[in-house]
């Protein structure tokens, strides 16, 4: 017999969940090298924007999927369900794979803001903790997630303060606009601050009461996400200009300094550190949910469909993620980690909106088809070597998946 999750989460806990996982993968890490694609303030406020448009289609057909399938799973769960068992598993693969690489990111983002000469140590340190965290139970994680927020929009506020009034380049300064595709890279770079909203669908066994709070739960972490970095981004531009912001490996350390008040510096780079440890906490649950599901449906090994007897949550998968987050983190390079998984995540989406469109006039349609294009289309904006391994990896899945399928190990 499947064991079941407990349900524990009410909106708010899920609200600040999805919080955790956008607040700091956005401010801390892509605004740099989303800077560096639009080639002027201006337009990477634009790509922001695009960024954002997306990720409210995506969220709108994720929130109406899932009230339908409250299951872990996510949008692996909706495109087996509405498209079927190929499209569920591919969702779930690039979900898989792309959030893995957003994890090591995060890791690393932690190891380069507390010691950036043992950042690869620290990154799978970090790995080793929170997934000891999650262990014990989402509850629990839920709570930590409540208190890594606070700090870390305490910080961006007392960043926007700092820069605000700054007499500094205009927002259409930079090394030169990049035009429409620019944007489009921008945007689909930004992307990657927004999946967090996730989070909340694939946690859909744990939440209470989920046709009324996985609706009203994604909405809200989404606009206020969108509001946070919307300010930071027109502060940090407003005072080091898109030049030296796309150069900046620590764009708001640099901005407070140049803004005058160099003793807060410290204070960012902490607020930095657990902003990402904050993402991290709520990557390795959605990825852990995802593994299970995928495990229960056999498209992974049978074992990491446990759910553990007294914390019920599903161990194995969770110490599994784990494992391969941190062997990641011991290698990777952050920047580089940041296109591939908005690749892997964009495709995911694509997916979610394909699977809304199913279900019929008047559910939303109009958004799943402007979810579905711009998803397609900040995907192969990406930079090349971003698409071109993104782009293989999904095709090394889909052809796992059909050897096993022709070989009869998969029964679905």
């Amino acid at each position: 017999m499947t064991q079941e999750l407990r349900r524990t989460l009410g909106v708010f806990d899920a609200v600040v969940i999805g919080l955790g996982a956008m607040v700091g993968a956005g401010i801390f890490v892509a605004l740099a090298p989303a800077a560096g694609a639009a080639g002027s303030g201006t337009l990477l406020l634009a790509g922001l924007a695009l960024a954002a448009v997306v990720a409210y289609c995506n969220a709108m057909a994720s929130a109406r999927l899932a009230a339908l399938y409250p299951a872990s799973g996510g949008t692996y769960v909706y495109g087996r369900e509405r498209l079927g068992p190929f499209w569920g598993y591919l969702a779930g693969w690039g979900f898989v794979v792309g959030k893995t690489a957003s994890c090591a990111a995060m890791a690393l983002t932690v190891g380069a803001y507390v010691w950036p000469e043992q950042a690869h140590g620290v990154a799978v340190g970090a790995v080793v903790v929170l997934t000891a965290v999650n262990y014990g139970g989402v509850q629990k994680s839920a709570w930590l997630t409540r208190a890594i927020v606070v700090v870390v929009l305490a910080v961006l506020v007392g960043v926007v303060a700092v820069c605000v009034g700054v007499d500094g380049p205009s927002l259409g300064s930079g090394p030169g606009g990049s035009g429409v595709g620019g944007v489009l890279q921008a945007g689909g770079l930004l992307f990657f601050a927004f999946a967090g909203y996730a989070r909340i669908a694939t946690l859909g066994e744990e939440v209470r009461d989920p046709g009324r709070t996985i609706p009203r739960a994604i909405p809200v972490a989404l606009g206020i996400a969108l509001v946070v970095y919307a300010c930071v981004a027109v502060a940090v531009l407003s005072v080091l200009g898109a030049g030296e912001l796309a150069s900046s490996a620590a764009p708001l350390a640099d901005a407070v300094r140049a803004a005058g008040v160099a003793e807060m510096a410290p204070v960012v780079r902490v607020g930095a550190a657990v902003a990402a440890l904050g993402a991290l906490l709520a990557l390795i649950l959605g990825v852990s949910r995802t593994t299970l599901a995928m495990a229960r449906d056999g498209h992974l090994p049978g074992a990491l469909a446990a759910v553990h007897p007294r914390f019920q949550v599903p161990h194995r998968a969770e110490l599994a993620v784990g494992v391969v987050v941190g062997v990641v983190a011991a290698v990777a390079d952050v920047r580089g980690a940041i296109g591939f998984s908005s690749f892997g995540v964009l495709a995911y989406y694509a997916i979610a909106n394909a699977s809304a469109w199913t279900l019929g006039p008047g559910r939303g349609r109009v958004l799943a088809a402007g979810g579905l294009v711009g998803c397609v289309g900040l995907a192969f904006a990406l930079p090349v070597s971003s698409v071109v391994a993104g782009a293989a990896v999904l095709a090394v899945g889909a052809a796992a998946y059909g050897v096993r399928r022709r070989a009869g190990r998969w029964g679905r």
